[in-house]
């Protein structure tokens, strides 16, 4: 388990530091970013994958497949679900939308937790019910002032859980399954790339960019090569709890970029904030709970 947690808090520092560079990577638009990310990310993912000696896990998948074709569609949709948040996660930064994303991955923890209750049977502490209902008193506020959160705030917190509950259920929660979601993302990620206009010519006329895209790919391999190992070695629970130290890292970076949080949407964001300080306080309560026993 430790190196699940070290893995996780790792994941999420670098993925601070991408989101922190995404408006560098301007004149790029939002799609041509996805993908370069895809693009730069899987040979380093690959390299990862060898490292790790898990190419027998995608023989597997691919052995599945060839058994059992419906699987595939399994595939594309896991790969479907990835590729909407790795769009997302650097669209946001570029576009004014960091601050309504941050807020979405402060609400993945909590909705993790209740789907580890509700798909897996695992057992919610006090602290962890204090916290979803705190969740859902600044849920309910955003709802009644602004008539709903934003999508972008939807699409984290319920994309990314759908996400990692799928991978479990269809057996492809290791690297090698990983890296097959990357692979079907590299056609997609091609297209955007050498579409008309081509981002081929702006990275010739931007030097900054040659040095940018190898960054972007090797801190996206590692970060989401941490990520995956993290969600498979915890308890899908634990991991969403630990998923908070993500969010906080990408609201500093919002606020570093520009944006802030209105007077009003204290009352949506403080009961989310204080939901999160109460699943910290469980997460080190039963972590120490464990150690002693």
């Amino acid at each position: 388990m430790f190196k699940g947690l070290i893995a996780s808090v790792s994941a999420s520092f670098l993925f601070g530091v991408l989101y922190y560079i995404a408006p560098a990577l301007v004149p790029l638009d939002g799609e041509q970013i996805f993908g370069w990310r895809v693009l730069s990310t899987l040979p380093f993912t690959t390299l990862l994958l060898l490292w790790r000696g898990e190419t027998m896990k995608v023989t597997q998948l691919v052995q599945r497949v060839l058994r059992h074709p419906p699987f595939a569609l399994a595939l594309l949709f896991s790969a479907a679900l990835f590729g909407g948040q790795l769009w997302l996660f650097l669209w946001a930064p570029i576009h004014g939308r960091a601050m309504a994303v941050s807020l979405g991955y402060f609400l993945l923890p909590l909705v993790m937790v209740l789907a580890g209750r509700v798909l897996f049977g695992e057992r919610l502490s006090h602290g962890q019910m204090a916290a979803a209902g705190l969740a859902t008193l600044g849920v309910l506020h955003e709802l009644l002032t602004a008539g709903g959160l934003a999508w972008e705030t939807w699409f984290v917190a319920i994309g990314y859980t759908v996400y990692f509950a799928f991978r479990r259920r269809i057996g492809t929660a290791h690297i090698g399954g990983h890296w097959l979601d990357m692979a079907l993302l590299a056609p997609p990620a091609l297209w955007f790339v050498t579409r008309t206009p081509s981002s081929l010519s702006l990275i010739a006329d931007h030097a900054h960019l040659w040095l940018l895209i190898p960054v972007l790919g090797v801190l996206s391999a590692v970060a989401l090569a941490l990520y995956m190992m993290a969600s498979r070695l915890l308890p899908l629970g634990l991991f969403g709890l630990l998923s908070y130290v993500e969010p906080v890292l990408l609201a500093l970076v919002a606020l570093l970029l520009g944006e802030s949080i209105q007077p009003q949407q204290w009352f949506t964001y403080g009961p989310i904030f204080v939901a999160v300080a109460c699943l910290v306080a469980d997460s080190v309560w039963r972590i120490r709970q464990s150690a002693r026993a």
